[in-house]
């Protein structure tokens, strides 16, 4: 799989604005998945936003969207943001996740897809700071086939998203 990253902030930059007025909380509510239309289009697309906002994810994600860029091309993308904190502090911290997950994601033996993620400027209520946009797009022989490429990019995607930190507990401090 190909797989870059850049950042894009200010200047008329576009900003995450993570509580939208159509955001539905997957964390708190994963049996509203089903008003996430896009889901129907490519049901591989509700797989990979129950894995991103799973009690196991380091992130959670925001809105998502689903298009056809060019004949036999699918493609979408996935406004990612930190549990730990609701947005990166600092656009080094979100550098650093994008950094990392191209790496794991590069080697992925997927030739007819992309992966781009962009750090951009994120508000989450009181918390502003940064997160990332995660755009993901394959080709086929036909919708049919870009689909099928595509899902398997979501799974690898949704598999190279490094798990939450697991809480200390005292006895593990022990040892």
């Amino acid at each position: 799989m190909e797989a870059d990253w850049e950042v894009e902030v200010g200047g008329g930059a576009p900003v995450i604005e993570a509580l939208w007025p159509g955001f539905v909380d997957l964390r708190l509510h994963p049996e509203r998945i089903g008003e996430i239309q896009e889901t129907a289009a490519l049901p591989a697309l509700a797989g990979l936003l129950m894995a991103l906002n799973g009690a196991r994810s380091s992130v959670w994600t925001a809105k998502c969207d689903l298009w056809e860029p060019e004949a036999n091309e699918l493609a979408c993308y996935v406004d990612l943001l930190p549990v730990a904190g609701a947005v990166f502090a600092h656009w080094e911290q979100a550098e650093v996740f994008c950094r990392e997950l191209a790496a794991r994601l590069a080697p992925v033996p997927l030739l007819d897809c992309r992966l781009d993620l962009v750090v951009r400027q994120a508000l989450a209520g009181a918390a502003d700071g940064f997160g990332v946009t995660a755009t993901l797009s394959a080709r086929g022989q036909d919708r049919s086939g870009a689909a099928e490429t595509l899902a398997a990019a979501l799974v690898a995607f949704a598999g190279a998203i490094p798990p939450a930190a697991s809480p200390e507990t005292a006895a593990s401090k022990l040892q």
